[in-house]
């Protein structure tokens, strides 16, 4: 699970090592994780700057957010929980401005 925040309001301690790759869209992503144990926290998108998605069981308090909608449905393997009280999409979502 990922929670959004705006990139100026969102701030990280320590150090993070970056990732960069070509998402299906075209965009250029950033995930960044922990140079010691590996964990991914973070995903940015050059695309959309101001955003920044990061892994809710990262945060000092995961229960700070529930979910909005499930993506990549299609993807999903067959024993996935999709929620049914939550909007499921079968891919990327258009993004929030």
């Amino acid at each position: 699970m990922n929670v959004c925040f705006a990139t100026e309001s969102f701030k990280i301690t320590g150090e993070l090592k970056d990732f960069r790759s070509m998402a299906d869209s075209g965009n250029v992503m950033h995930r960044a994780f922990c140079p010691s144990c590996g964990t991914p926290v973070t995903s940015t998108a050059e695309a959309r700057p101001h955003l920044v998605f990061v892994r809710a069981g990262t945060l000092d308090d995961p229960a700070l957010a529930t979910p909005d909608a499930t993506i990549w449905t299609s993807a999903a393997p067959e024993w996935a929980c999709i929620r049914e009280d939550v909007p499921a999409y079968p891919a990327q979502i258009p993004p929030v401005a």
